[in-house]
């Protein structure tokens, strides 16, 4: 169906936006972010074609990714800018001390599928480093600048920064 919708990092949040991102660094937005909106908003944003989820001033995409273990598809929401024709996403995990299990599973299944308003495809996944994770993590804060809240919580845990490029080339 195309190409997942490009986002830049670098366009200013409105202050609606700023508003949203302030509120989301907060203790409570971190706990419904976890236990609440990942939960909800994988359906809701299938049901609606990826046009309204519960934390729908960040651009969302709906990443599937076989599980390392079961081989089952495990479907998760993330937010996403992109780079060219790929899609960045980070394995931030709020700033929990662990990975998410998303990215273990995209690790071991580099083969994805996106989806986000409506447009859906085939990815395959890369994890940047060095000057490339550096440049791309704080275009990551630039959209959302708790990301940076997020490494600081993190301690030792240095945040993946996933590229997933398209699988057909067009």
């Amino acid at each position: 169906m195309g190409a997942i919708a490009p986002v830049d990092p670098e366009k200013p949040p409105s202050r609606f936006q700023q508003a949203m991102h302030s509120l989301g660094m907060t203790g409570p937005a971190r706990w419904y972010g976890m236990n609440v909106a990942s939960r909800i908003d994988p359906p809701l944003l299938r049901l609606t074609g990826g046009r309204f989820s519960t934390t729908s001033f960040f651009p969302l995409v709906l990443m599937t990714v076989r599980g390392r273990k079961t081989g089952e598809p495990r479907t998760v929401p993330l937010v996403y800018f992109t780079d060219g024709e790929e899609v960045i996403v980070t394995a931030s995990s709020f700033g929990r001390a662990k990975h998410p299990a998303w990215y273990l599973n995209l690790k071991a299944n580099p083969e994805v599928e996106l989806s986000a308003r409506g447009r859906s495809g085939r990815y395959i996944a890369r994890e940047t480093e060095g000057v490339e994770r550096e440049r791309l993590f704080e275009l990551a804060t630039k959209l959302y600048a708790g990301y940076g809240l997020y490494a600081e919580r993190a301690g030792n845990r240095t945040i993946p920064v996933m590229t997933l490029r398209p699988a057909d080339p067009r």
